[in-house]
């Protein structure tokens, strides 16, 4: 299969996961194979959480990702609406199923980030940027809206400034990006990515893996929530269960008694 070759995975004994877009001659746009390849790779991560504890999401060459590939949307165009719907909720459940891993997930993006590609910024928990990365949301200027992507942009910078650069179809940069929240981190070139991804991944090495998976769970459980009794016993039944489960009592454990929890080892 070409999108093997095309979207590589490599975990390290330690326990990091890169998942790096091969296609730097095309920019690393994507089409139907390699959103499945992305999916399929994303679920196998989800379930492997007791090997990988970190999943750093990147593309080969210049750029980070273009989004969609001319090819592909130009086929789509002789599609029909059934077919285009389902070839569209494939790139959404792929979306969803990183946005879903348990683990903590980094996208380190270089160069252009449009649509898709900026789509795939939102549904990690961490994004940096580098300072002229070229990022849009551009579907307006062919004619479409970024539908699929909607729900992680708009989770990650807030529906004023998600309407602003849909409609506009405005370009910015990383500092811009890292402005709004679609990046957390901006820093001055490519060079510096692999430097944030060793100490974001020394950071991830210092987490319990059940309490992040917890800790994400909870973010969606509670945004945009009424703060009332409900909410309020929903999260303390929540802090409840991890006090009484192991990385609970280790965590303590380890703080009482001056040492590392095992999973910091």
């Amino acid at each position: 299969m070409a999108a093997e070759n095309e979207v590589l995975l490599d975990v390290t004994p330690g326990g990091s996961a890169i998942v790096t877009l091969n296609r730097p001659d095309k920019h690393n746009a994507f089409n139907a194979d390699i959103i499945a390849r992305l999916s399929d790779i994303f679920e196998t991560l989800r379930a492997n959480t007791d090997e990988v504890r970190v999943v750093f999401l990147r593309g080969a060459g210049r750029s980070f990702s273009a989004g969609a590939d001319l090819e592909w949307m130009k086929a789509a165009a002789d599609w029909t609406h059934e077919d285009n719907q389902a070839d569209a909720l494939n790139l959404a459940r792929m979306l969803k199923r990183l946005h879903d891993l348990p683990q903590t997930t980094i996208a380190l993006v270089q160069g252009a980030a449009m649509g898709g590609g900026a789509g795939l910024m939102a549904a990690c928990d961490v994004a940096v940027a580098v300072k002229d990365a070229k990022i849009r949301f551009s579907e307006v200027r062919l004619g479409l809206t970024p539908a699929t992507i909607s729900p992680f942009v708009v989770r990650a910078i807030g529906p004023r400034y998600a309407r602003a650069l849909f409609a506009t179809g405005e370009g910015f940069d990383g500092e811009f990006a890292h402005k709004i929240g679609l990046a957390q981190y901006v820093v001055e070139s490519a060079d510096e990515l692999d430097d944030m991804m060793e100490y974001l991944g020394k950071l991830a090495f210092q987490t319990a893996p059940g309490a992040v998976r917890d800790a994400k769970a909870l973010v969606d459980m509670v945004a945009d929530r009424e703060i009332n009794d409900d909410l309020l016993r929903k999260t303390a039944h929540q802090i409840a269960d991890r006090r009484v489960s192991d990385e609970g009592r280790e965590g303590l454990a380890a703080f009482l008694e001056k040492r590392k929890p095992y999973w910091a080892d």
